[in-house]
């Protein structure tokens, strides 16, 4: 089992920046496809970014193309997400979630952590 915790949420003024960690233990990290999630209130959760187990390959959603970027750590088992131009519509509840499969399907992650609140206002 992979257990996750997020971090780096938090109140922002549109156009500003965060960054999101999210800090793995249990099993291999890099054994596993990473996926950044979002979830805003009263809208399903939707998928942001993905990563592949070495970093090699990623899938970006396209609301975020050219804002945010993913990577990881794998000697320290830490996924983040910087978050760039930060947009009202951006506000939403991150996850960081695990699967064996490389997948912009949510169905496909096993392991999720508990969220962190981003939140941006106008």
């Amino acid at each position: 089992q992979v257990q996750m915790v997020e971090s780096g949420g938090g109140l922002v003024q549109a156009g500003g920046s965060l960054r999101l960690s999210c800090a793995a233990s249990g099993r291999t990290f890099s054994n596993y496809a990473m996926g950044w999630f979002r979830q805003a209130p009263g809208k399903e959760r939707e998928v942001v970014v993905v990563i592949s187990r070495s970093g090699g390959r990623t899938y970006y959603a396209d609301s975020v193309k050219g804002r945010f970027t993913i990577s990881r750590d794998n000697a320290r088992n830490t996924l983040y997400l910087q978050l760039n131009s930060l947009k009202p519509e951006d506000t939403a509840v991150y996850y960081c979630a695990a699967s064996i499969t490389y997948s912009v399907n949510s169905n496909e992650y096993n392991y999720w952590g508990q969220g962190t609140q981003v939140t941006v206002s106008s």
